[in-house]
């Protein structure tokens, strides 16, 4: 590739902006990861540490928990695939609930300064409850473990999305509201053009630490309700504790932590796609 300036041909390497990535973004977390494995293997040398180390949980969780992630051997003896996807549908449920309501809420709680200082004091009590308190109570009401798992997830994630757009809609500058005044813009059209571009990032802040919130919850729901689901796994293994069961639990640990990694980064490339250029 070239690119002339003057009476100069300037030839441009394609592969020096690869090159820079791997070096910047790609090449640091590998060697990151390499020397935390290293500092975990040599831990496990010492005869007083009780944990796996890498190496071991690889060869102990290899088969059929790797290579075979999907195996169903019936009732909760599934492979960590059918227990993830069970999880994400719970998470998926609640957190869309918890979108759908939060933002909508949020909306009005901050067009109104009166709904807003009779609601606030409540909100700021409800979220400062721990999510496993509310499970006593969503199986007092549901009596069932499904739904009441999609209700902790539901009530933990709601809080960020409901106050960050009310935050957002507080903080819609005063000349969008006289343009919208001046245009007459009323309902649809003044939520399409006034608030909603000027809440967006606020709204999309509150979802990342929503599905952030969501994924820590069901996992520690499940570990109390039971049945398929990635916290049912965690916890039955360690009932049933043997080595090769703590590099199961590890393994499921990784495979935790890899799967909220996307769903941020996911609820973070929808935003990027979403949010006006400007508001970045």
């Amino acid at each position: 590739m070239t690119a002339t300036i003057g009476s100069r041909v300037i030839r441009k390497n394609p592969y020096k902006k690869i090159n820079k990535i791997i070096l910047k973004k790609v090449l640091p977390p590998i060697v990151a990861i390499a020397i935390f494995l290293v500092i975990w293997q040599l831990l496990c040398l010492n005869p007083n540490f009780k944990l796996p180390g890498p190496i071991e949980t690889l060869a102990e969780t290899w088969d059929p928990f790797i290579i075979d992630p999907f195996f169903d051997n019936g009732e909760s003896d599934k492979g960590l695939g059918w227990q993830i996807l069970s999880s994400l549908g719970r998470v998926g449920l609640g957190f869309s609930l918890a979108a759908i309501v939060g933002v909508t809420l949020g909306i009005f709680i901050g067009a109104s300064k009166l709904l807003y200082n009779a609601v606030d004091p409540i909100f700021q009590v409800l979220r400062t409850v721990p999510p496993l308190a509310w499970l006593p109570i969503s199986l007092a009401a549901f009596q069932q473990a499904n739904p009441s798992a999609i209700f902790v997830i539901f009530i933990t994630s709601i809080w960020p999305i409901l106050i960050n757009t009310t935050v957002g809609v507080q903080q819609i500058p005063q000349d969008y509201i006289n343009v919208a005044r001046v245009l007459k813009l009323k309902g649809a059209k003044y939520f399409l053009k006034i608030v909603f571009p000027a809440t967006v990032p606020y709204i999309f802040t509150g979802l990342r630490i929503g599905i952030g919130l969501s994924w820590l919850a069901i996992v520690a729901a499940e570990m109390l309700v039971g049945g398929v689901g990635i916290g049912s796994f965690i916890w039955d293994a360690y009932n049933t504790t043997t080595e090769t069961n703590l590099s199961e639990i590890i393994l499921a640990l990784i495979y935790v932590g890899l799967v909220g990694l996307l769903l941020d980064r996911l609820v973070s490339f929808v935003a990027s796609k979403v949010v006006p250029e400007e508001q970045k």
